[in-house]
């Protein structure tokens, strides 16, 4: 990415809620797995648990011609088997950062999974393609959310078994 583009911040949000049929215990214990979470996440390269703070590094994304590879740094606050809060904290040189929350609650014999994040990235882009860009990063993190719920299920399933 050359140094002298100007940087300008693109954002996308999704919410999403959905009964997973396992028990919230079940489904806190990978939510709190930062490797696990990694491992279900469809574009997340790798996560490395730093207690109160977590690195997400994503697989380069490819929007409008350029190969994007991001990392963030969330500071984490767990409360048991009901809430992850994250929000961005910020490390020089990070060019993205997401704010959120995995809310849990049970939901007859399954768990209620109800997930908030905002993303925020500064890209080499200028504003007039700002609808382009956040059209594929909604794209993107509907592909990311929809891969991690298969996954999840997957993973619980063969938990189960």
């Amino acid at each position: 990415m050359a140094q002298n583009q100007p940087m300008t911040v693109f954002s996308a949000s999704k919410r999403s809620t959905g009964i997973v049929p396992f028990a919230r215990e079940s489904v806190w214990s990978v939510l709190r797995d930062a490797k696990q979470v990694s491992r279900l996440t469809p574009m997340v390269r790798s996560i490395e648990d730093h207690g109160d703070t977590w690195l997400w590094k994503l697989a380069p994304i490819e929007l409008l011609g350029h190969s994007i590879g991001l990392s963030f740094t969330e500071s984490m606050e767990f409360t048991p088997t009901h809430r992850i809060r994250y929000t961005h904290a910020a490390v020089d040189g990070e060019r993205a950062g997401v704010e959120g929350t995995y809310a849990l609650s049970d939901s007859g014999p399954g768990t209620k999974l109800s997930i908030e994040l905002a993303v925020s990235v500064d890209l080499p882009f200028p504003r007039i393609a700002r609808p382009a860009v956040q059209a594929s990063m909604q794209g993107a993190i509907a592909a990311m959310g929809a891969g991690f719920g298969h996954n999840l299920d997957r993973q619980l399933k063969a938990a189960r078994a």
